[in-house]
């Protein structure tokens, strides 16, 4: 099975978010606000991941894409969350959360992608699996008297050679 890697991710990821994952200091500075910096902290390491796994030219499966770009979406819908509610509190101006909501709904097209490639993985399993079944479960496809080992063909001796 073909491997999956999102090779311009990384960078549109880097790019999108730069601007207001460097400013985020700032804005988790009124009482309260510390959440929003522990998911920006967080997020940032999930895309640092992403960045080391490229940089090593890794290629990463379906399945763990579709896992890390699953976490980087929830991680970004909490974060619009609580900066939506909290705008005005923390001083969250209105770009952010823009650049955030942009951010995210690319990830969540590459999460999306991911995830299709692994249904399309297992569905080509499961019928793999089906066709073996349905050829007798013989993993030689026949059911032929060699490989079934019923009745006549050639027979093994029995007892002592």
């Amino acid at each position: 099975m073909r491997r999956w890697m999102a090779s311009g991710v990384f960078a549109v990821l880097g790019l999108a978010a730069a601007p207001f994952l460097a400013a985020a200091p700032a804005y988790a500075q009124a009482s309260g606000c510390e959440q929003l910096q522990k998911l920006i902290t967080e997020r940032q390491s999930i895309v640092a991941r992403l960045a080391a796994a490229q940089k090593a030219k890794k290629k990463m499966t379906p399945q763990e894409a579709c896992g890390t770009f699953g976490r980087l979406s929830n991680n970004g819908d909490a974060a619009i969350k609580f900066a939506s509610a909290n705008q005005d509190w923390c001083q969250i101006p209105p770009s952010f959360i823009e650049g955030m909501q942009a951010d995210n709904k690319k990830v969540a097209g590459f999460r999306a992608q991911a995830c299709n490639a692994v249904k399309q993985q297992a569905e080509m399993q499961r019928r793999a699996q089906q066709q073996q079944q349905a050829r007798g479960g013989s993993p030689f496809g026949g059911a032929d008297s060699v490989t079934s080992g019923a009745g006549g063909g050639m027979r093994v001796p029995q007892g002592a050679l």
